[in-house]
């Protein structure tokens, strides 16, 4: 049996880390979201033009509003981005590079799933990604997550012969780790699901203020009881809350956390460097 995890330890002190993460997705054409607001599903076969349109806001609308609400907390997020909006929405992935966001690849369309894919069809879609957010942003992502959090077998790996430094399809535990794949080795960082606007408001038709409450409730169970080295994802989607009646809830929390100044609020770049030079320093 494994044993216990060890606990991570933070930089400069800090207690717990909590990161702001923003699902910035789009479908390209003549795919669109699998859940929408309306609840019922089309019989299979027929468009759901509904759902492509309100998936559209996210780079319509949402993501302005959210650049706003962290500029105002003074926050930087870890942007989650499809790259086909790379191809009908570049002004926003610049505006979230100048504004110091972290872009993360996060597929090149919402309905190609690792986990559906060949090898070679993976493969393709990874280098086309990278290529799409990179010759965007003049900036190579560092880190991955797949749609629907999904991979395949492959996926670590091809993200890895990228150059990516880390990866965000695993659950499996509660600190970063090394991952050892076939091309090297990368830091895989747990995909926290607790704090989440699509399981919480779309699939579960919790109310935006719930959302807050279950981050209220989260965070303070950990930050008393876990101890020093543990980290809390806070994850919206476009699409989803950066609506006004979910946006708010981001800025509510942000607030929360600046009355806290012994939690580090890191990019997940940040977080995975930091866990390199870490394990370095054990290594000496």
């Amino acid at each position: 049996m494994p044993g216990r995890p060890t606990r991570f330890v933070l930089p400069n002190g800090k207690r717990m880390a909590v990161l702001f993460n923003v699902a910035y997705e789009g479908w390209e054409s003549g795919a669109a979201p699998g859940i929408g607001p309306m609840g019922n599903p089309l019989p299979a076969g027929v468009f759901d033009t509904q759902a492509a349109s309100w998936g559209a806001y996210g780079y319509q609308q949402g993501i302005w509003r959210l650049i706003d609400v962290f500029t105002r907390s003074r926050v930087r997020a870890t942007v989650f981005a499809s790259a086909c909006l790379a191809e009908r929405a570049a002004d926003t992935l610049r505006a979230l590079r100048d504004g110091g966001h972290e872009i993360a690849a996060h597929g090149y369309s919402q309905h190609r799933i690792p986990a559906l894919l060949d090898p070679d069809e993976e493969a393709r879609d990874v280098s086309r990604c990278v290529e799409l957010l990179s010759d965007v942003t003049g900036e190579q992502p560092h880190g991955w997550l797949s749609p629907r959090g999904t991979p395949s077998s492959h996926t670590a790996r091809l993200v890895t012969e990228q150059g990516m430094e880390w990866f965000g399809d695993v659950y499996d535990t509660d600190v970063p780790y090394a991952l050892a794949t076939p091309a090297g080795t990368i830091v895989a960082l747990p995909f926290k699901m607790e704090v989440n606007d699509l399981p919480s408001h779309m699939r579960h038709g919790n109310p935006p203020r719930t959302f807050l409450e279950v981050f209220d409730d989260t965070f303070q169970a950990m930050y008393e009881r876990e101890g020093d080295g543990c980290y809390l994802d806070v994850t919206v989607h476009a699409h989803v809350f950066g609506r006004p009646h979910g946006a708010w809830t981001v800025e509510a929390i942000a607030r929360r956390l600046a009355e806290h100044p012994d939690v580090w609020i890191p990019t997940r770049l940040e977080l995975a460097r930091w866990t390199t030079q870490s394990e370095a320093a054990d290594d000496r």
